[in-house]
């Protein structure tokens, strides 16, 4: 009986501690809900896992449930073994790695495709200590190509009354579905009854990717002529959300004309007499409607909105008045502007044309031009500036002040704007003859002398030439102007002559005289002084050679003894020699003297005297 209990509470203990035992003994499964992955890359796909007995004897099955919810498997492997299930579209395309009592085991699945996005299932079977499982959904992402926008090419009216479609977005080849909202000026918009309608067509393509496309219709405004419009494309990517915007575009609004702009393009600012005026028109309608002109109520041609005036004069004042007429509404605007030409007269002169003043008197002339614009007026004479104003004042009237006056007369505030006039004063009174020449002049016999005589005053002199030995005077020219002459004549010079030119008018006559002095011609000229020493210098060495070829011949007929000269000695030089000369010729060589008398003797010297040469006056 005890041993019988004995036994029971060995039973009782086993059972006991194989029931704690497998109350303990257990399998736990730790998996991500999902994994993201772009298209084309590689997935990894964790499964965390333990197992509290006999690790060893671990099994590990992968299944995908595919798209009509069909659990397959797809991988089963243990500690000694692994084998992917043939004939499935993961066969070529994966592995898995890792094993252990506390491990995890990764399924890696290459260049992932759409069909590939699916719900994984890792089980793993502890044996005696049970099994357990996990779930990581893969996910797929593309991301589209950049988004195109579009605008319509015509212009849209704000008349439309209904949503007229603007422009087209256009995103291709996205995955998930991209979406595409549309912007006017950095405000997005939204589906509005009667103002704006986005229409968006979705397309899936063959290979499973997205194309949207989104139609912007909207009922335009005319501040919509300056608006930009972009849309913007939203995607998934792995990790959460990008976006992309297009660029922006503007479209043509059309809007009816309700004021007009009409003013003077060219000449910029004032406008004078001859100028071509330029006359343009714009509407803040769009399209720009056609234009007419009028000008003082008379239509005008024109060039669409350019209004071309040739020639202006002062009749061109008055009014420039430019229509319009809406094509749409048929409703009539209207616009106009001033015109004013600014003027100047031809310049009158106070008096006109020519004056006659005499000598001594006061002369007072006025230029005046009638012009729009205040004017200034400057006098000038040969070019020089002699006077400023409207008025000129000549006093005490002298030849000098005769002339042609010329008034100038501007519009300094509009360039271009000027008129002048003239005004010839002439001086009345005797000739006066300039001096020209010098009143004494000397001339060679025979030769022509050219004079002139230059004389003014008014009415014109005439000149007339005489001369104080009635010489013959040729006129060469004369030359004449209202209040000048001048006479150029030629004249023979025999001798001394006294030529006159004679000026004389109503007022009475001048004379001037020419004194022409005849020159005797010497034949020779006194030579300059280089010229002189020159000379000198040639006569010297000539005497020098004529002195060398006498003593050469005196030499030679003492030699030949042609010579009455005697050998007795040295003349006694102290001595009385009736009247003779004496002369010595002495000579560093042992050649013998000479002495030569006049009167034919013959003295001979001394053999060692000095030699001398005596000559009979």
């Amino acid at each position: 009986m005890a041993l019988r209990m004995k036994v029971c509470m060995f039973v009782g203990l086993f059972l006991l501690s194989l029931a704690w035992k497998a109350a303990w003994a257990k399998v736990q499964v730790n998996m991500e809900d999902r994994v993201e992955v772009f298209l084309g890359d590689t997935a990894q796909i964790t499964c965390m896992f333990t197992v509290s007995d006999s690790p060893d004897n671990v099994i590990i099955q992968w299944y995908m449930i595919t798209k009509t919810n069909v659990r397959l498997r797809i991988y089963y492997g243990n500690g000694t073994m692994q084998v992917v299930d043939r004939g499935g579209q993961f066969t070529d395309k994966i592995n898995v790695k890792g094993m252990g009592n506390s491990s995890e085991v990764v399924l890696t699945i290459r260049d992932v495709k759409l069909e590939d996005e699916l719900e994984f299932i890792c089980h793993v079977n502890g044996m005696s200590a049970g099994s357990d499982e996990g779930r990581t959904a893969l996910k797929v992402f593309a991301s589209p190509d950049r988004p195109i926008i579009t605008g319509e090419e015509s212009g849209i009216s704000v008349s439309n009354e209904y949503p007229t479609k603007i422009g087209s977005c256009e995103a291709k080849n996205g995955y998930p579905r991209p979406n595409i909202t549309w912007y006017r000026d950095q405000s997005s918009l939204q589906n509005t009854p009667g103002e704006v309608s986005v229409v968006t067509l979705v397309t899936k393509e063959s290979s499973g990717l997205y194309t949207v496309q989104s139609d912007l219709h909207l009922n335009v405004v005319k501040k919509d002529k300056d608006s930009l419009f972009y849309c913007e494309v939203s995607y998934l990517v792995p990790g959460g959300t990008k976006m992309t915007e297009t660029n922006k575009i503007n479209i043509t609004v059309y809007y009816p004309t309700t004021s007009l702009d009409v003013w003077v393009e060219s000449p910029k600012g004032s406008v004078k007499e001859g100028d071509t005026v330029e006359v343009h028109c714009r509407a803040n309608g769009n399209p720009q409607p056609p234009f007419t002109f009028m000008h003082n109520m008379e239509e005008l041609e024109s060039d669409l909105n350019v209004l071309v005036l040739k020639n202006v004069t002062r009749q061109s004042n008055g009014n420039i008045m430019c229509t319009a007429l809406d094509l749409d509404t048929y409703e009539e605007t209207l616009g106009q502007t001033e015109l004013f030409v600014d003027y100047l007269d031809p310049a009158v002169l106070i008096p006109k044309h020519t004056h006659v003043m005499a000598q001594g008197e006061e002369l007072m002339a006025t230029c005046n031009a009638l012009s729009s614009l205040p004017t200034h007026t400057v006098w000038f004479k040969k070019g020089k500036k002699v006077a400023e104003g409207h008025t000129l004042t000549l006093k005490d009237a002298v030849f000098d002040m005769a002339g042609t006056y010329v008034c100038v007369v501007k519009v300094s505030s509009l360039e271009g704007l000027e008129t002048s006039g003239s005004l010839r004063v002439f001086v009345e009174g005797r000739p006066e003859i300039k001096k020209s020449a010098d009143p004494v002049q000397e001339v060679s016999p025979e030769k022509s002398q050219k004079l002139s005589c230059h004389a003014r005053g008014y009415p014109t002199p005439v000149i007339t030439w005489s001369s104080s030995d009635k010489s013959q005077i040729l006129k060469l020219s004369q030359r004449e102007t209202e209040d000048e002459v001048l006479s150029v004549v030629s004249i023979k010079v025999t001798s001394d002559v006294t030529a006159y030119c004679n000026a004389s008018n109503d007022h009475g006559t001048v004379s001037f005289s020419f004194s022409l002095k005849a020159i005797v011609q010497t034949t020779s000229s006194a030579p300059s002084t280089t010229e002189g020493s020159g000379v000198i210098i040639a006569v010297i060495i000539i005497c020098i050679l004529l002195l060398a070829i006498l003593g050469s011949v005196l030499y030679f007929l003492y030699k030949k003894g042609k010579l009455p000269c005697g050998r007795s000695g040295k003349q006694d030089l102290t001595k009385p020699n009736k009247g003779g000369i004496v002369v010595e010729m002495k000579s560093d060589n042992t050649e013998e003297a000479v002495l030569l008398s006049v009167n034919g003797d013959k003295k001979p010297p001394s053999d060692q005297g000095d030699k001398y040469m005596y000559v009979q006056k």
